[in-house]
Formats: structure tokens, C-alpha cells, sequence
């Protein structure tokens, strides 16, 4: 899911952080009318636990144009084994239709052994009417995690200050996107083992697991599909809901419709402010905090980081490491 550490016991997906899906963007270009920006962050607190994207995985933005909560577009992105200097590189397909469906990369490629950068300043590439940057970049993510955790004692302090991960940016025409402006939008990470392709994470909305998921299903989560959320998730969510923030089962079910499934609404046709899509700004913790709670917090009193650049990919330059 979308949420850092989304693996059982607040552990990376079969503790392994190059696997970790940390969150999940889309809104318009900053310098161009009829163009969408789609960013899928993994890898918390890149490249302390992992320096090179997974040579296994499929890393995964799917595209629903038509409401059925099913991938209509794809696009796949996989990583060369890094060299012995750490450098790999990154291809891109597109697929539609049955195909952008299954979990293998098919379809057109858009961009060929693309170079991924690891160093401070980001490498944009233009090909085939679309822009890609991939590699190490500051965490947009800002929340009181110490605070959260210590029963809603705010501390101040932003846990992603200071963090980096690793950045997929993709802009493309919204003709890629299909006719309608509204879309949904969901990312996906997906192993290959004994010859076969397991999703091992998976999601949209920011921070769903941490809340809402017991241990023992996160896994299964992880490797479900958006369109069997509402009858797999809804009563035991709800229940959550009941518990947290005291509702009814009916405002539940009514609070739940925005989160599940597990896929961001977005329509082009509005503002990019989440829950309609989302930019490296907006204040989704406090946002998920309301929901939680039923209202009784709203914030978390963290402010958005000041480091997101104003142009492709946004994401901004990487941190130092310690």
C-alpha cells in the first residue's frame, strides 16, 4: 500500500525496502496545458537500507479510464542489475487494455535502458511525446510519525525531513490517460519468483494500512486487486472506524466510499488537491488524522516541505546522507 514501511510488523515488504511503495502522486504539468504528472516514490530512507532499484520487480502505475476499478493503461517500469559503480538503468512499456491487466511489462516502450540517477541533480529525459526522471530524491512526505505513535503527543518534529527515496516521475499527454478527465490511479510492486510475477505492494491513498490493516492480512492486501477492496475490506474497516473516530456503520460506509478501493480519484477537469489526485503538498496526514479520528484531531501541525522544485520531476534534489 501506499505507506512507508507497508509490510507486516511496520517492515518493508518481505523486509526488503527496495520493494517498498512509500506513496503515490498525479497532477497537471507545471508548464504545459493537457499534461499529467505521475510520480510513484518506494524505497524509505534511500539509499541507507538499499541503493539500486530491485532487478526482479516490476515497478507499476496503472490507469482505470473506466470506473470499473480495473487497469485500462500501464505503464511498467524494470531495472537493469546495477554495474559495479552502482549505475543501472530503467525501461519504460505502456500497456492497454486486457494487457495493462496483467503484471508483466508488455506493451509499447516508451523509453529504452534509460539512465537512473543517483547523484543530486536529476536526469529528465523527452521521448516518444512524454518526460521520465528516475532516481534519488528528497522525500515529499511530512508527518509527526513520534507524535502519532505516542498517542497523539506532538513533537514537532517532521520524521521525513531529512529522508530520501527513490522517485519514478513520468509526464505524459492526457490523451495516454483516456477521453474522460477523470481517471483513477494506483501503483504496484511486483516480485519475480520461481519464474512468476507476485505483487508484494500496492495502493493509492496515503497511509490506509498503518490504520486500517491487522499483521496478518498486509500481505494479502498487498497482492490483492483494487476492484475486490469494498467486499474484501469494508466490515472489517468499518469496524475500525467504529473504534477510532465513533461512528455509525452508516458514516462509515459513506467515509470508506473515498478510500475504497484503494485508488486515487483524480479529474483533470478540477484542482489537483487531494483526495482529487494528488500534489507533493498536500497535507494528507492530517488528512487521513480527521478520518481516523471522526474529526476529534485534525492535524498533525506539520507543515509541507519547502524543497519541491516548481518544474519536471518535483521531486526535490536528495538530502545528504549520514
Amino acid at each position: 500500500m501506499s505507506h512507508h514501511l507497508s509490510g507486516p510488523n511496520l517492515r518493508s515488504p518481505r523486509g526488503d525496502s527496495r520493494l517498498d511503495l512509500t506513496d503515490v502522486f498525479a497532477f497537471p504539468a507545471a508548464d504545459a496545458l493537457g499534461r499529467t504528472v505521475l510520480i510513484m516514490n518506494a524505497n524509505p530512507y534511500a539509499p541507507t537500507q538499499a541503493a539500486e532499484f530491485h532487478p526482479d520487480a516490476v515497478y507499476r502505475i496503472n490507469i482505470d479510464n473506466d470506473g470499473d476499478h480495473r487497469a485500462d493503461v500501464a505503464y511498467s517500469f524494470t531495472f537493469s542489475a546495477p554495474t559495479h559503480t552502482g549505475a543501472q538503468t530503467v525501461t519504460v512499456h505502456r500497456a492497454t487494455g486486457a494487457a495493462a491487466q496483467k503484471h508483466e511489462p508488455t506493451g509499447d516502450v516508451l523509453f529504452s535502458e534509460a539512465p537512473v540517477a543517483f547523484g543530486d541533480a536529476p536526469d529528465v529525459i523527452e521521448a516518444n511525446g512524454r518526460k521520465l526522471s528516475v532516481g534519488l530524491r528528497s522525500d515529499p512526505f511530512f508527518a509527526d510519525l513520534e507524535g502519532i505513535v505516542n498517542n497523539f503527543t506532538w513533537t514537532g518534529k517532521d520524521a521525513m525531513a531529512d529522508a530520501n527515496v527513490f522517485g519514478i516521475a513520468l509526464e505524459v499527454p492526457d490523451a495516454d490517460l483516456g477521453p474522460d478527465p477523470t481517471i483513477g490511479v494506483w501503483a504496484r510492486v511486483s516480485l519475480r519468483q520461481d519464474g512468476q510475477l507476485v505483487s508484494v505492494d500496492r495502493g493509492a491513498h496515503p497511509s490506509l494500512t498503518a490504520y486500517f490493516n491487522q499483521e496478518e492480512v498486509k500481505d494479502a492486501y498487498n497482492a490483492g486487486e483494487p476492484a475486490d477492496d469494498w467486499d474484501t475490506y469494508r466490515e472489517a474497516w468499518t469496524a475500525v472506524l467504529q473504534h477510532t473516530g465513533d461512528y455509525t456503520t452508516a458514516a462509515a460506509t459513506e467515509t470508506l466510499k473515498l478510500v475504497l478501493p484503494d485508488i486515487l480519484r483524480y479529474d483533470r477537469s478540477r484542482p489537483a488537491a487531494y483526495p482529487n489526485g494528488r500534489t507533493l503538498v498536500d497535507d494528507v496526514t492530517s488528512a487521513r488524522l480527521t478520518m481516523v479520528s471522526g474529526g476529534k484531531i485534525t492535524s498533525d501541525h506539520i507543515p509541507p516541505h519547502t524543497d519541491v522544485l516548481p518544474v519536471f520531476p518535483h521531486l526535490g534534489h536528495p538530502h545528504p546522507v549520514k
